[in-house]
């Protein structure tokens, strides 16, 4: 008996609102355990050799542009360099795993039609009946697969092929909605 209590004394005296004088860090600032990374799907949406000039000639570089979500409303977009294609894979996978936002869904769907601009590209994103599906096509499908968005129609109103750049339109769009 002396012994459970003990150790209930000393579990108080480590946990970080004991040492703070009851100001707990975790739940003001949002620091703490984060999800585990293995829970994101993640795809490639685009992959690019780069080059930079020097006086020296050419140095090459790969640039991948890497979707990750849970299928459960969390999405982030991550790019990044890397000398070879597997390090850049990996540096932009990582970086779309910290740079997740959350999206509304409701029953499957959007609560609205919404509608974003990044650079030259525009995307109008709208909501549909269960049962309707996926409707949309090249980096906008992709987000919103991830995303775990069941029912949509989107259509990318500029005339942009840029895949980067639709898929940071998608993303505003999706960063706009609310719930009403």
């Amino acid at each position: 008996m002396v012994e459970e209590k003990d150790k209930k004394e000393e579990s108080k005296i480590d946990s970080p609102s004991a040492k703070t004088g009851g100001f707990n860090p975790v739940k003001k600032f949002g620091y703490g355990p984060r999800s585990p990374k293995g829970e994101y799907e993640t795809k490639l949406l685009d992959l690019a050799r780069v080059t930079r000039v020097t006086g020296g000639g050419k140095r090459l570089r790969f640039r991948a542009v890497v979707i990750a979500g849970d299928k459960k409303s969390k999405i982030g977009i991550g790019i990044d360099k890397g000398r070879d294609v597997s390090q850049a894979i990996e540096k932009a996978t990582n970086r779309a795993q910290k740079n997740l936002i959350s999206v509304v869904i409701v029953e499957g769907t959007i609560p609205y039609p919404v509608e974003a601009k990044f650079g030259p590209a525009r995307v109008l994103l709208k909501p549909q009946k269960r049962g309707r599906g996926l409707v949309a096509g090249g980096a906008v499908r992709t987000i919103c697969d991830l995303a775990g968005i069941k029912n949509i129609s989107a259509k990318i109103l500029s005339g942009s092929k840029n895949k980067l750049n639709n898929a940071r339109a998608t993303i505003e769009a999706l960063k706009k909605l609310k719930i009403k």
